[in-house]
């Protein structure tokens, strides 16, 4: 399990912001503080909430130099699409390899609807040292993080 105060597993995945690229964390640590929220799958009830959450307190973030991002095992051209429906106004990662979701540990299964291996909503703030400085995890996929706990975490990274 990856905890504060641990190293934030490097990773490269496809970049969904309009357009896919790719995105390497270890390439974008001078985007620091980097919020990564992870969510089971585009186009859910509590998912999308969650993203045009961030969406919306965007600002908040821009204001102290964070950057946001939203992962989970959808393809970048779902999460294209899903971006330009919800006018999200921040990329999106990609892990349609669950890469991400082993290495952070946050997987889980719906199994009762025959659905497996999806991210648990999870929120991860990496410092430019690349160093997880919060940690949020839930069992329960309808429960949404704590958005001022993750500015403040996101903030006090900034203040360093």
């Amino acid at each position: 399990m990856i905890d504060v105060g641990d190293n934030a597993p490097d990773f490269t995945v496809p970049l969904a912001d309009g357009d896919v690229g790719s995105f390497t964390l270890s390439n974008r640590l001078d985007e620091a503080p980097l919020v990564l929220a992870f969510f089971p799958a585009a186009f859910t009830g509590t998912c999308t909430t969650e993203m045009c959450t961030f969406r919306d307190r965007i600002a908040n973030f821009d204001a102290i130099d964070a950057s946001v991002y939203g992962v989970s095992i959808d393809t970048p051209f779902t999460l294209n699409e899903f971006r330009r429906q919800n006018e999200l106004n921040f990329p999106l990662l990609s892990d349609t390899n669950r890469t991400l979701i082993d290495r952070y540990d946050v997987s889980m299964d719906f199994a009762s609807l025959g659905v497996y291996d999806v991210a648990k909503r999870a929120v991860f703030v990496v410092d430019d040292e690349g160093t997880v400085t919060y940690r949020w995890v839930s069992d329960d996929p309808g429960v949404e993080p704590d958005y001022e706990a993750v500015q403040t975490a996101a903030a006090s990274v900034a203040d360093d």
